[in-house]
């Protein structure tokens, strides 16, 4: 199959220009149509332009007085959870059936992490990737969902600082939100947290995440068997992405209970995961992973998509 459909991307900071990297190498069912910005000095855009790609720095609104805006079928937010919501609404208001792939916290469409619930949103107009700590470990939190019934968990994202642009600051409390959310909505967890962290060390340090699963009581075995073919999964479209350690178990015993808050007593399993993911250096160093897993699950979220399409 020979035809791709044209994309366009908003927000020329590092996201969004590690994506197009991505696609402009990668992608098998979708090419570059623009790239957009609102800084006409930004490095994303000086690159768009080196790599032969359509630029507007004139923002969403740019975007729609380019030629190649009537070709586009998907368009890729990587702006910031309050600017897509006038995205959305803007640009489906001129052309009501394109196709947003939202890479910030707003959440407007559905969440969506590739292994988990890709195919049941395979006909969305909007869908939310969620988070980089949510494409990360709400996977895992899945994997023992199938096995056991969850009651709690907690993810800890831990990131570079130097990784950390401007989006990802100032949507902080976006991404504990919609992530937190996400481990429930998609993860199965009846409650679910998420912390972030940005560690300042030097030199940096490669994306960590840890995530503490309190589940009824399971086959260990079973719960392991399903969290190592879960990461294999994840490794598909995120090459980088590993399990640190073996899944470790603890059982919290009747008589020695845990007190989760908001759900009372707990007794049963508790699983641990340990991931560490590896970026693939397209724009930024290895040790951001946080924006290598967000870039690749938004690209496989399309390309599947995109396959779906060319296919009907």
């Amino acid at each position: 199959m020979n035809k791709k459909l044209k994309v366009a991307i908003i927000g020329s900071g590092n996201i969004g220009t590690d994506l197009m990297i991505k696609i402009l190498r990668n992608a098998r069912h979708l090419e570059m149509g623009a790239m957009v910005g609102i800084d006409p000095a930004s490095d994303g855009l000086a690159r768009a332009a080196r790599m032969g790609v359509a630029i507007t720095h004139e923002g969403v609104e740019g975007l729609t007085r380019m030629d190649v805006f009537k070709d586009i079928d998907f368009v890729f937010d990587a702006t910031s959870a309050g600017a897509h919501v006038k995205n959305d609404a803007f640009l489906r208001g001129i052309k009501p059936g394109i196709r947003l792939i939202d890479l910030t916290p707003a959440a407007i469409g559905p969440y969506c992490v590739p292994v988990v619930n890709l195919e049941q949103n395979l006909g969305q107009l909007n869908v939310n990737m969620v988070t980089c700590g949510g494409q990360a470990t709400i996977p895992m939190v899945a994997a023992v969902s199938r096995v056991a019934k969850v009651h709690y968990a907690e993810i800890v994202a831990s990131i570079a600082s130097k990784s950390a642009g401007p989006g990802t600051r100032a949507n902080i409390d976006e991404f504990t939100e919609t992530t937190s959310r996400a481990i429930e909505v998609i993860g199965g967890a009846t409650k679910g947290k998420a912390i972030i962290v940005m560690n300042p060390a030097e030199p940096p340090l490669m994306m960590r995440d840890t995530v503490f699963v309190l589940s009824e009581a399971a086959d260990q075995a079973l719960v392991e068997a399903s969290v190592v073919e879960m990461a294999a999964a994840v490794q598909a479209y995120v090459p980088g992405y590993r399990l640190k350690q073996r899944v470790q178990f603890d059982l919290i015993p009747e008589d020695r209970p845990l007190t989760i808050p908001g759900l009372g007593r707990f007794s049963g399993l508790k699983t641990s995961v340990f991931l560490e993911v590896e970026g693939a250096a397209h724009y930024l160093p290895a040790y951001a992973g946080n924006l290598d897993i967000m870039t690749s699950a938004a690209l496989a979220t399309a390309e599947r998509m995109a396959l779906s399409m060319l296919n009907a």
